[in-house]
């Protein structure tokens, strides 16, 4: 089976990190592709950026159109009833890009999940249940869907987790982020909260400090 295609921006020499960005519902791998010159990586990391475009599936609160997604919603409650086994597989897909990173010379410590919305409810699955160590998670305007079936991975069981939220966010929210926060928390991940003057989306405040946050798990202090 093929691999997910990709958007990729390579550094200026030969890759030794990656952060691999999965996009929302209804979107593309272009989507945070604009942000990167912005988020203040330091010139010293060599770091691939890739972002998977989702596959075309009918989705149930979208009268079943075909559109880009990780998973099915039922409802529009979204941190309720969804498709968890197409969320899994999503995750799987996810894996396979992980392994391919490892295939090009980055080891999966070197390796950051990030995703927004759906992208994200994808990312803690597959992060937090990945069985050799990554270097972080970056958890945007989403929910931690599978929280209560997930296998938490001892090998990621400290796996440092970036948490950001809008305030004005209706259509994940708030509350949703600061549930998946405190879950980590109550488990002892060093994982930290953010919100920010927005909605369902980023600023770039909230840019910058991904940015920064990416800079110190990757032990560049900026």
């Amino acid at each position: 089976m093929d691999l997910l295609k990709c958007v990729e921006i390579e550094p200026d020499g030969p890759a030794e990190f990656s952060v691999i960005w999965l996009h929302g519902l209804g979107a593309n791998g272009h989507d945070f592709e604009p942000i990167v010159p912005s988020l203040g990586i330091d010139e010293t990391l060599q770091i691939r950026f890739v972002f998977p475009h989702a596959p075309h599936i009918p989705v149930s609160i979208n009268n079943g159109m075909e559109m880009p997604a990780w998973y099915d919603i039922i409802n529009l409650d979204l941190g309720g009833e969804i498709d968890a086994t197409q969320l899994r597989n999503s995750a799987y897909e996810i894996s396979r890009l992980i392994s391919r990173e490892n295939e090009r010379g980055i080891t999966a410590e070197n390796i950051i999940i990030a995703g927004f919305s759906q992208g994200g409810a994808v990312g803690y699955e597959i992060a937090l249940s990945y069985p050799e160590k990554l270097a972080g998670l970056i958890a945007l305007s989403t929910y931690f869907a599978t929280e209560k079936t997930i296998k938490l991975s001892s090998a990621n069981n400290k796996l440092p987790v970036f948490i950001g939220h809008g305030r004005h966010d209706q259509m994940v929210l708030p509350k949703k982020g600061k549930e998946a926060y405190n879950f980590l928390k109550n488990k002892q991940y060093p994982v930290e909260h953010h919100e920010y003057e927005v909605a369902h989306g980023v600023d770039m405040d909230e840019v910058r400090e991904i940015g920064s946050w990416i800079n110190r798990v990757f032990n560049v202090e900026k």
